[in-house]
């Protein structure tokens, strides 16, 4: 699926990460489900970069998560432009 996702810094979960990804809201996923993504989107941007990405829901282990191959493409966006994807793709506005 093609989802927008943001970085956040990720205070008190159990990762080694500081900056994770989750899927942005108004699309159907919960904010809760993180993202497996490239190392460089949490590393190159500041937190809170939106990105337009494709995913997979998956779960390891029976913890369910969206998974984007660490080689695939990226589309930084703005909020305005994640707002007019969610309205075209799920017709939804937030």
């Amino acid at each position: 699926m093609e989802i927008i996702i943001e970085t956040f810094r990720a205070h008190g979960e159990p990762s080694a990460n500081a900056v994770r990804a989750r899927a942005f809201p108004g699309q159907g996923v919960s904010t809760d489900l993180r993202v497996e993504c490239a190392r460089r989107i949490r590393r190159d941007y500041p937190v809170g970069t939106l990105f337009r990405v494709w995913a997979d829901l998956t779960d390891r282990e029976g913890t369910p998560f969206l998974y984007t191959d660490y080689r695939g493409t990226y589309e930084r966006v703005t909020v305005e432009r994640a707002r007019e994807f969610i309205a075209e793709r799920y017709g939804n506005r937030i």
